[in-house]
Parts: C-alpha cells; structure tokens; sequence
C-alpha cells in the first residue's frame, strides 16, 4: 500500500510538473504572438516616406524579401492582376528618372536619388486592377520599413508607361499586355532623419 500511495504522489506531481510547463509554454506563444502583432502595428504607425538617400545598394536579400511582401498584397478574386519590376540597373534607373522628370516638365531627379526602384504595375483587363496595384504597393512600402530600408512612392508610373519609350521599355523588359503604371516604390537607405507623422485628424474615424 505504501508503494502505491508513493507511486500515486509521484504520477500525481509529474501530471503538475507537465500542466505548468505546458502552461509556460502556451504563456510563451502568447506572449510571442502578442509581440509580432504589437511590431507588426508599430510597423505600419511609423513607415515615412523618404526623400534623401545614399548611393549605398541594399542587399540583394533584403530587396528580395521586400519583392515577396508585395506579392501577397490582396488582389480581386485573387487573380493577382499586378506585377513588379524591380529595377536595380543604374542606367534603367536613371532613364526611369529622366522619363518621370520629364511627364513633371522638369530635369531633377524625382526618385531622390534612390539606387532602386520598385515598378508596380497591373493588368487592365481585371476591373480591380487600381486597387490591385495600389494594395501591392503599399504592402512594399510597409516591408521597406521593417527590413530597416527607406522607402517613398512615386507617382507618374502611368504617365511614362504611357509614353512611346515607356512602352519601348515595357517590350524590351518581355512584358505584353494593356497593363498601366500604378506606381514606383523606390528603395534604398536614408540619408536624412526619420520624418515625424502628422497628428492624425480629429474626423478620420466615425464610429456607427
């Protein structure tokens, strides 16, 4: 009998012992949970957009990861009508430049002096595409941030994929189709402090 109520005591405080690790555990994963999304909102409160950079190329990695985040922005039905060019070439950049600089009426260099640029454009034959576009770019945006880049969006993208050499370019890129500039994400790492946000304003939301 003593045997067994040892035996008793002892399954009875390796159930305790497991309860409170598997406790530990699921308090763990909460917590970790809790801090993703807490970095995840803190990420989307605090991107800026940036409009002096240095020369310096970003890592083909980090490019990349930024690429894959706009490739899950939401689309209609799922149809993923956008695509990226992502555009790291100096001479392709400096003609992007030159084109938009040129739709402004200018000579300056709209993209400030970012070494990359990010091409979103989408296909016009799905009556989502604006929003497609607009959606992937802003996923860019945002990934641009977390991964330490600096980022800002550049309109005009319709207008020079519009122009004889924007198209010019579209073919030489292998790129067919009725697709329209939607905008270009450039890329590349600050050379100016981080921009402080505008207070939010006192009617943004209404609550029903």
């Amino acid at each position: 009998m003593k045997n067994l109520a040892k035996l008793g005591v002892a399954l009875t405080t390796m159930l305790m012992i497991t309860t409170s690790c598997e406790t530990n555990q699921k308090e763990k994963e909460t917590n970790m949970n809790n801090n993703v999304k807490e970095q995840a909102l803190e990420v989307l409160k605090n991107r800026r957009s940036i409009r002096k950079y240095t020369s310096e190329m970003p890592p083909t990695e980090l490019i990349d990861k930024v690429i894959e985040a706009g490739t899950y922005a939401p689309t209609g039905m799922g149809h993923q009508s956008p695509i990226i060019v992502a555009v790291t070439d100096k001479a392709t950049r400096d003609k992007l430049s030159q084109l938009n600089a040129q739709v402004m009426g200018g000579k300056g260099d709209p993209f400030y002096g970012a070494p990359v640029v990010l091409v979103v454009l989408a296909d016009k034959q799905y009556p989502t595409y604006l929003y497609d576009g607009t959606l992937v770019m802003g996923n860019l945006l945002n990934a641009a941030y977390a991964c330490g880049l600096g980022s800002c969006w550049i309109h005009r993208a319709k207008e020079v994929f519009n122009s004889t050499e924007g198209k010019a370019l579209l073919k030489q890129w292998g790129i067919s189709g009725d697709y329209e500039g939607i905008g270009h994400c450039i890329l590349g790492y600050a050379d100016s402090e981080q921009p402080q946000a505008k207070p939010r304003k006192a009617n943004y939301v209404y609550h029903i």
